[in-house]
């Protein structure tokens, strides 16, 4: 298959949208790393690469629409009727639920998107890969939407003169909801499902088994919806770094109140993560996969060794966190909640057992020594951070897929590593916070790959945007 002559510019995880919420206080998205994404935009779009246009990879997140709490409006009711947890914690993932998303996003983000447009405009391409948080582009009615945004975007920027060509620009946006793949040169994913968190079973087929109307959750977007958008001063990042004590104490900061509200939620999360269990196991499920294995092979243009190429990177995915019981109750740690429960009861019962018979004392004494070593095993089990995981995949996609590049998304963490004869680059992110009374203010990385063909030789270089150099800022090399 030929392709255009392109030089590649690829970002990921940039989650507008994320403090859409009506529900709830979110913290509000910087408008500094809009002022800056705009910027880059502008001048990439300026700037001639290295040999042909440019194609702009965006590699997952980019919308966040799994994140954003958003009410219906004021117009016509949705024609997909909201159920129990839409109405609790807004518009879900249907078609037209997530059309309705969109526009607020483009709304919220003008300047990004106008942006966006002018790239296309000056004949430059633009590809989205799908990544957990933007799962919902899988709707062809979400994807029309976004080509016509940009198109009345890009629309003033051509002026009047009646040279513009709008089926030419619409075909230069295009959507992946898996991967992005030259042969010698780059091969790009998001990441997410290399993170049981993160995960889910059909990347081709991303809908609920039972409800095909609606795309499917996974274990950090049912958490994210019902228990983070929903309660003050709570935050989508740092829960590697949390335990159960960290928790404990945020929800009694919260007052009586707040926290039954937060228990009621947290209760309520859990339930649907066992609903999510469910439809793993449901007969609908299983047809599902059957039509996932023929997408594949269509993907595939069924040419038996791309199938099975394509097989076997369907086969280093790893499996969702809420497979499994297990998984569900370690993920939010009730397995700890549970054991320390268990241990306050058991000294309570040894200590009064202690004054009939002093033997009993010294179990009281003993059961927190082996209660803290069994948090100790708990906690190593719970690991959070798909950073080395993501790694190794990376190892395994260079000899799937032969290029001197992997490049993926998702943590958020800027990373670029040989591994042998391949350099796994992870792409960090353009996602910032307002800092909020006297904390620390978080910084994106605003990191940006560039890789370019020449002689033959693919060439790739990382590079961070520097809003103080030059006068609207410009691209250095990270770090």
């Amino acid at each position: 298959m030929s392709h255009p002559v392109e030089s590649y510019l690829v970002f990921s995880d940039v989650h507008l949208g994320s403090d859409l919420n009506d529900r709830g206080s979110s913290p509000r998205r910087s408008d500094t790393i809009d002022r800056d994404l705009a910027r880059f935009l502008d001048h990439y779009a300026g700037v001639r690469p290295a040999r042909g246009t440019w194609r702009l990879i965006i590699a997952g997140d980019f919308i966040d629409f799994i994140g954003m709490s958003v009410e219906p409006g004021d117009g016509a009711p949705p024609a997909t009727t909201l159920d129990e947890e839409e109405i609790r914690n807004g518009l879900g993932g249907a078609e037209d639920h997530t059309r309705h998303k969109l526009h607020r996003v483009a709304e919220r983000h003008a300047d990004v998107f106008l942006a966006l447009a002018g790239f296309v405009a000056r004949g430059n391409a633009v590809t989205l890969i799908s990544g957990n948080h933007d799962i919902d582009f899988h709707w062809d009615a979400v994807k029309a939407d976004f080509r016509h945004i940009l198109l009345e975007r890009a629309r003033p920027s051509e002026g009047g003169d009646g040279a513009f060509d709008e089926e030419a620009f619409l075909g230069r946006i295009d959507f992946e909801p898996w991967f992005f793949y030259r042969s010698g040169v780059v091969y790009i994913e998001h990441g997410h499902q290399y993170d049981p968190y993160c995960a889910i079973d059909h990347v081709m087929t991303p809908v609920v088994p039972s409800d095909r109307r609606r795309t499917v959750r996974d274990f950090s977007s049912v958490l994210l919806r019902h228990v983070v958008r929903r309660t003050p001063g709570m935050k989508e990042y740092g829960h590697d770094t949390m335990g159960l004590a960290d928790y404990i104490g945020f929800a009694i900061r919260l007052g009586l109140r707040g926290l039954v509200g937060l228990s009621v939620r947290f209760a309520r999360a859990v339930a649907a993560l066992f609903e999510v269990k469910r439809e793993h196991d449901s007969d609908a499920a299983r047809v599902m996969r059957e039509e996932h294995d023929g997408k594949v092979v269509s993907r595939a243009s069924g040419v038996a060794s791309e199938v099975e190429r394509l097989r076997a990177l369907v086969a280093l995915q790893v499996a969702p966190i809420t497979r499994t019981a297990r998984g569900i109750v370690s993920s939010v740690l009730l397995d700890r909640l549970s054991l320390a429960a268990a241990s306050v009861l058991l000294v309570l019962v040894l200590a009064l057992l202690s004054l009939w018979d002093s033997r009993f004392g010294f179990g009281a004494f003993s059961v927190p020594l082996c209660a803290i070593g069994g948090m100790a095993y708990l906690s190593r089990q719970r690991k959070l951070d798909p950073a080395e995981e993501m790694v190794t995949r990376a190892e395994a996609l260079a000899a799937l897929f032969p290029a001197p590049f992997v490049v993926m998304g998702h943590t958020h963490v800027p990373v670029d590593r040989e591994l042998g004869t391949t350099r796994y680059i992870n792409l960090g992110s353009w996602a910032e916070e307002e800092a909020e009374g006297h904390e620390k203010a978080y910084r994106a990385a605003r990191t940006h790959l560039v890789i370019d063909v020449e002689d033959g030789a693919a060439k790739a270089e990382l590079r961070a945007w520097s809003a103080t150099d030059g006068p609207a800022g410009a691209p250095v090399r990270f770090p």
